[in-house]
């Protein structure tokens, strides 16, 4: 878990990614355009830097309006938006959306590039955030329903380890999941241990997006149970056969009991 913790204010820090690509002044369309074809990663600019010490940024749309070997100074916007590793997260999302910026460059006090932000880690920091509250609301469920003591846990946990709880999931959210977890944006799955047994409480769309994907481990929030209790969705999952992730049924959302409902209305 990022070092920002469930009662702290999360900073900057806490989701930037400290590697970044960068260009140097120096370097020109071309050379920078070719970077842009060659690399796995979905870059929509570079900042421009020499040493350490950021100068600019060059966006693709730069390099359109450019010439083949025009440098890179001549290109970069300099007046740009910069962030600080301590500023807030949420500050930095205002920033983000009010902007339109898609990436901002972060900065130490002396000017230096540290890291960059990125809206999808604006996106991840609040997914980060929403978890918690749900697990601090099912331990005290927990708590309250079975009188028993529960501690929190960060794992990453393998998918054929839980036993799921739902029976079933609709395809067309499978869409969104797999998406999700591609760019790093899938919520973290919540689990709780019962003595050994992992009982998958919350995330049965996103494991099973995950699958279809062949990724074989998730992070998730972990709920210890201090001692074996006979859970409701224990039962459940034993009741209909759920053991592992295959056993869980895709239904086409057309079969949804809602729109069902609906066109039997309409039909009436």
């Amino acid at each position: 878990m990022p070092s920002g913790a469930l009662n702290e204010k999360p900073r900057v820090s806490d989701y930037m990614t400290r590697d970044v690509a960068t260009v140097a002044p120096d370097d020109t369309v071309a050379e920078v355009a070719r970077r842009i074809g060659e690399s796995d990663d979905a870059h929509t600019g570079f900042p421009v830097t020499n040493g350490r010490r950021v100068e600019g940024f060059v966006t693709a749309r730069d390099l359109l309006l450019a010439d083949d070997n025009d440098p890179m100074f001549k290109v970069m916007v300099e007046d740009i938006i910069v962030a600080h590793p301590e500023m807030k997260i949420t500050e930095a999302a205002r920033v983000i959306l009010r902007s339109g910026i898609q990436r901002l460059p972060v900065v130490d006090d002396a000017g230096n590039l540290v890291g960059i932000i990125s809206n999808a880690d604006v996106v991840r920091s609040q997914i980060e955030r929403a978890t918690p509250s749900k697990v601090r609301k099912l331990m005290e469920t927990l708590t309250s329903i079975h009188g028993v003591d529960t501690a929190e846990e960060r794992r990453t946990v393998s998918l054929s380890a839980l036993t799921p709880t739902q029976s079933r999931v609709y395809t067309d959210e499978l869409e969104g999941r797999s998406y999700e977890l591609e760019n790093g944006l899938a919520e973290p799955l919540v689990v709780i241990d019962n003595r050994g047994e992992l009982l998958l409480a919350d995330g049965h769309h996103r494991v099973k997006a995950a699958d279809r994907l062949g990724i074989e481990e998730m992070d998730a929030y972990v709920i210890v149970l201090a001692e074996r209790v006979e859970l409701g969705m224990a039962e459940t999952a034993r009741k209909e056969d759920l053991e592992t992730v295959d056993d869980i049924e895709e239904v086409d959302y057309a079969h949804h009991p809602l729109v069902e409902t609906t066109e039997r209305l309409q039909d009436e």
